[in-house]
């Protein structure tokens, strides 16, 4: 690793990854800047990740497989388990940086290198990754989701940040990593992810076999869940009609939106959180849409300031 750059450590929380993760190792073990230790988690997988990563970790010391035991049902939360399971065995290491790598990633052998550098280089940045691509196919379209969001498919912590913000919240419908990058930002931290660079995600988020319109429903109701605000959630659903699922898969993320607000369904982040990501909503929404005027815009919480 090029001695200015900061160390750091990677976790990997993979559960039945046998047809993506080998990928994902191989762009690992080709950077230029290497991890001091890459925790590797089994999520109770049944079938050859296990035993891919042993071959791995076998010929490189700094890679270790944790496995967490079985379960039947896909949990969201298990994520969030795993990642805990390997903080446990890494925070007593001297590091830096820690980076959470979905298992069905790939990048270029300077990706890392590339990120390290833009924390040396500001040291109020929390949080950062680069745009991605899925599938090979569609570039990730930042038009509601600006460039101060780092997707969840690879996030890189300041350990400074990632020790403030607590890592990550346990969600029932998902959205940690949401949560985690915007809580960042609550606490003073800059977040961004850099165009320059993008990751090859290869799996579709939230697909795992799921037709598109399923997809969108669950994604409605986990905005809902984050404390979206209405009127981001309605736009968001209008532009959506646009794109694949056409017309189906805007209704049902506005659908899946009203269904958990209609259920009264208790939101799992806290108030000022909620509070705060709805203040950066509008916001942006401002920005996009010609609505009102400046004295209908809500300020932005300052670091420190309770909304409680």
């Amino acid at each position: 690793m090029p001695s200015h750059l900061p160390k750091y450590v990677l976790i990997t929380a993979a559960r039945n990854e046998e047809a993506f993760i080998e990928n994902t190792i191989h762009s690992v073990i080709a950077q230029t800047a290497l991890p001091a230790r890459w925790m590797i988690v089994s999520d109770g997988s049944t079938d050859q990740t296990d035993n891919i990563v042993k071959r791995y970790a076998a010929q490189y010391d700094w890679i270790q497989l944790l496995r967490m035991p079985e379960h039947c049902d896909y949990q969201f939360a298990a994520k969030v388990h795993c990642i805990r399971a390997a903080w446990e065995m890494l925070h007593p290491l001297a590091f830096d940086v820690i980076g959470n790598l979905d298992a069905d990633i790939t990048f270029e052998p300077d990706y890392m290198a590339f990120l390290l550098d833009k924390l040396v280089c500001d040291l109020r940045l929390g949080v950062v990754g680069t745009r991605f691509v899925e599938n090979s196919r569609q570039v990730y379209d930042y038009k509601f989701m600006n460039e101060e969001h780092v997707s969840g498919g690879f996030q890189i912590f300041r350990r400074a940040c990632f020790e403030e913000i607590g890592g990550y919240l346990p969600m029932r419908s998902g959205g940690e990593d949401w949560a985690a990058v915007t809580s960042a930002r609550m606490k003073g931290w800059r977040t961004r992810s850099y165009t320059e660079k993008l990751f090859l995600h290869h799996r579709p988020m939230g697909s795992n076999g799921q037709p598109g319109w399923s997809i969108q429903l669950r994604q409605g109701e986990r905005d809902y869940l984050t404390g979206g605000h209405p009127l981001w959630q309605l736009s968001r659903s209008a532009y959506q009609v646009s794109r694949k699922p056409y017309i189906m898969g805007g209704l049902c993320l506005l659908l899946g939106f009203a269904w958990a607000c209609l259920r009264r369904v208790e939101r799992p982040v806290p108030k000022d959180l909620m509070l705060f990501h709805r203040a950066e909503q509008m916001a942006r929404l401002r920005k996009l849409l010609p609505l009102g005027s400046k004295r209908a815009q809500p300020a932005l919480p300052q670091r420190g300031t309770s909304l409680r």
